[in-house]
């Protein structure tokens, strides 16, 4: 179980790396559009949700990864 949880962690960075590349192309293509609406919201997905959502995948992760899960 802890192999699985080691792995896991690695799983959850590597998603948070992914997630990360397509919400920050998403959001550059959100802002340079025409329409006010899309361009606000491509500045908040950039600023506020990519950095808390990513942030908590790649410290789970790193969590996972270190062992802090296992049970002793």
């Amino acid at each position: 179980m802890k192999a699985i949880k080691k792995y896991m962690g690695f799983v959850w960075i590597l998603l948070g790396l992914l997630v990360a590349y397509d919400r920050i192309l998403d959001s550059l293509v959100k802002i340079a559009s025409e329409k006010l609406e899309d361009n606000v919201f491509g500045w908040v997905v950039l600023l506020v949700l990519v950095p808390i959502v990513v942030g908590g995948l790649i410290t789970f992760g790193r969590y996972a990864l270190a062992g802090d899960y296992d049970e002793e």
